[in-house]
C-alpha cells in the first residue's frame, strides 16, 4: 500500500474540510455540542494536547483514533476532569487489539452538572423545583496499523443532551492518521485528525411548548411551539508533529507541536514536552498560543503541567496514574486524573 498516497489523501480531506474554516475568525460563534471540545485525558492535556502524532492506545481515542492500534492487548482508561462552574466530566475508554484485524474501542463520556433551580418570568428566584441536565457521548472506534509505522482510525460518536423536557441528539465522526519514524528517522512522527464532522443538532420536546394569548384573536390562551435553531457540530482539523529521543538507558525526552483549526473558534498552536525517568516517572508541560485576533480572551490560561507514574516498569503492576493541572481565570483551576489499566 502506498503510504505517501494515504498521507496525501488524508491531508486533502483535511484541506477540504477546513476550507469553510479558513475564515473561522470572521464567523466564530455558537456550535452544537460544545462539550466535544472539552479536552480529556490528563496525560495529553498536560502537554496541551500537542501529542496527536504519537499518542497511542486508549489515550488516543479522544485525540487521534489512529493511535489505538499501536497498543497491544486490552486496556481501560478511567478519567475525571473538574471543569468550570462545578461541572464534572467523567470518561471511560476501553480498547482491545485483534491480531491482524486492528483494534476496537468503546468510550462513554458523561457530565455532572448538579441540581439547577427552575425559574420563571414571575418567579426569578426559583419555583422550588430543580432539574439536572443529562449530557453524554457514546463512541465506537476502529483503528488499524497498515504498516509498522502507519496507523489509521475512525470514531463514531453519538451525542445526546437533555434537560427540562427538551433534548437533542446527533452523530459526530473523527478520522485520523499517524505516521511514525517519518522518513526513516527514529522517533519522528506526524499526525492528522479531522474531528467532529457530523449532523446538525436541534432541540425538541414538550418544554418548547408555551401558553400565550394572541391579542388579535378571541381564541384565548393557546399553546404555541417555540422552534429551536439548529447548529452544526464544532468541527476541527489538527495537524501535529513529534520527536522522541533517548536520554539514557531507560529515560527519554519527547517534544510535540500541533496546529488546530476550529470552524467556530479561534485557531490554536500547541507545544508540549515530556521527560521520562526509568520508564516509570513522567513530568510534562505544555503551552497553547491562540491567534485571538479579536482579543476574545479565553478563561483558560496558556500553560498546562502534569505528572505520571507507570507501576508496571517499577513494580510489575499493569497500572498507570496521570495527573494534569490547568489554571483558569475567574473559576477554580481544572484538575484531571486518569487511571490506566493494561491487561
Amino acid at each position: 500500500m502506498n503510504i505517501r498516497l494515504i498521507m496525501i489523501v488524508l491531508l486533502g480531506i483535511a484541506w477540504v474540510a477546513g476550507t469553510p474554516a479558513a475564515t473561522a475568525q470572521d464567523k466564530a460563534g455558537t456550535s452544537a455540542a460544545p462539550e466535544l471540545l472539552i479536552p480529556l485525558g490528563a496525560k495529553e492535556v498536560a502537554v496541551s494536547g500537542a501529542s496527536l502524532s504519537s499518542v497511542n492506545g486508549v489515550h488516543a481515542i479522544y485525540w487521534n483514533p489512529a493511535g489505538l492500534d499501536f497498543e497491544a492487548g486490552t486496556s481501560a482508561l478511567f478519567a475525571y476532569r473538574s471543569y468550570i462552574g462545578d461541572i464534572g466530566v467523567n470518561y471511560l475508554a476501553l480498547g482491545t487489539q485483534f491480531s491482524g484485524l486492528g483494534s476496537l474501542g468503546l468510550t462513554l463520556r458523561t457530565f455532572s452538572f448538579g441540581d439547577i433551580d427552575v425559574t420563571t418570568e414571575d418567579r426569578t428566584d426559583g419555583t422550588g423545583e430543580v432539574f439536572s441536565p443529562t449530557f453524554f457521548t457514546l463512541g465506537l472506534t476502529y483503528s488499524r496499523q497498515l504498516t509498522d509505522n502507519v496507523g489509521i482510525g475512525v470514531t463514531m460518536n453519538i451525542v445526546n443532551e437533555s434537560f427540562a423536557r427538551v433534548s437533542a441528539s446527533g452523530i459526530a465522526a473523527d478520522v485520523g492518521v499517524q505516521y511514525r519514524n517519518l522518513g526513516g528517522v527514529d522517533g519522528l512522527s506526524i499526525g492528522v485528525c479531522v474531528k467532529n464532522i457530523g449532523t446538525a443538532m436541534q432541540y425538541g420536546g414538550s418544554g418548547l411548548w408555551v401558553a400565550a394569548e394572541d391579542p388579535t384573536s378571541h381564541r384565548g390562551l393557546t399553546q404555541y411551539k417555540v422552534e429551536a435553531a439548529s447548529y452544526q457540530m464544532p468541527s476541527t482539523i489538527q495537524i501535529g508533529m513529534g520527536y522522541k529521543m533517548k536520554l539514557a538507558d531507560q529515560s527519554g525526552l519527547q517534544f510535540s507541536a500541533a496546529f488546530e483549526n476550529d470552524n467556530y473558534g479561534i485557531d490554536k498552536y500547541r507545544v508540549g514536552a515530556e521527560i521520562s525517568f526509568m520508564r516509570s516517572l513522567f513530568v510534562r508541560g505544555g503551552y497553547i498560543y491562540s491567534t485571538d485576533m479579536y482579543g476574545t480572551k479565553s478563561i483558560f490560561q496558556n500553560t498546562t503541567v502534569g505528572i505520571g507514574i507507570d507501576l508496571f516498569e517499577y513494580a510489575g503492576i499493569p497500572l498507570g496514574i496521570d495527573y494534569a493541572f490547568v489554571p483558569v481565570q475567574y473559576f477554580d483551576a481544572n484538575h484531571l486524573i486518569d487511571i490506566h489499566l493494561q491487561f
